[in-house]
């Protein structure tokens, strides 16, 4: 794809209010900050949802309010996540796909995530898939591992994934992969053809995936499941300042910035 695509991540599972006191929660506050970011230059919003408490959920009702409340802002592309949250089970993460948003994520493999882990069978990523294919939902195969990236290539060698693929390569959890150069090129190595790849900086690598991905062909990631801070100490004042700086940064490298439009008709989305 020659224009660059720019996710926006807007809450994510683990981060909390404490922490973060500008993190949106609730369905409506999720869709004011989705249309936020969408206009300053977001293609794809990437969307967990919370309970009342900010605590992560998978429940459908809620994803489905939220879905809706996006929709009628904007038509931004909605890629709901289905690696959830540690401690759910399969069916929860996976019930979701079944609203038909337009994309999903799709974990590729167990990893360990901090004190915790998630896991990710081979059966599980199968029937992830085909839910996905099911519901015509196009998978984003989040690969935290080399490894992660071989065992997609049996989905595909099965015929539960089709091309163009979309991979996003998860850099700097703590006890995965850290984020650097030689890492992003050994990862990138593996990537089948007709293949695109968003890079996913966690904390302190967030800023330099940015030009990392730049650098390597590829595609952005920001908001606040990646990273809190704006700069040193300073969190950012929501998620469209993230988007707005990443729109900069593109345009600075004389590169365009890909359009929801844009990115439904790449990967052949519903319109």
């Amino acid at each position: 794809m020659n224009k660059v695509i720019i996710t926006c991540a807007i809450t994510g599972a683990e981060t909390t209010r404490k922490q973060c006191p500008n993190l949106p929660i609730t369905p409506e506050e999720l869709a004011q900050s989705a249309y936020e970011s969408y206009q300053a230059g977001a293609a794809i919003i990437h969307l967990h949802v919370r309970k009342e408490d900010g605590s992560p959920t998978a429940d459908i009702a809620t994803f489905k309010k939220a879905i809706e409340l996006i929709r009628k802002k904007c038509n931004v592309v909605i890629e709901i996540t289905t690696g959830g949250a540690v401690g759910m089970s399969p069916e929860e993460r996976i019930a979701p796909v079944s609203l038909e948003p337009d994309m999903a994520s799709l974990d590729c493999g167990t990893v360990n995530f901090g004190n915790d882990y998630i896991v990710n069978t081979l059966p599980i990523m199968r029937q992830f898939a085909s839910e996905m294919r099911k519901y015509k939902v196009k998978p984003t195969l989040e690969c935290f591992d080399v490894s992660h990236i071989i065992s997609s290539h049996i989905l595909i060698e099965e015929k539960l994934l089709s091309p163009p693929y979309h991979y996003g390569l998860v850099m700097n959890v703590p006890s995965i992969l850290p984020y650097n150069h030689k890492l992003v090129s050994d990862m990138l190595s593996q990537l089948p053809s007709e293949s695109e790849f968003t890079l996913m900086g966690i904390g302190r690598a967030h800023l330099p995936a940015i030009f990392g991905a730049l650098s390597f062909g590829g595609h952005i990631r920001v908001g606040y499941e990646d990273n809190i801070y704006y700069s040193k100490g300073v969190i950012a004042s929501s998620n469209a300042q993230f988007v707005e700086r990443a729109v900069r940064i593109v345009k600075e490298a004389q590169k365009e910035i890909a359009s929801p439009s844009d990115v439904r008709k790449y990967f052949g989305l519903r319109e």
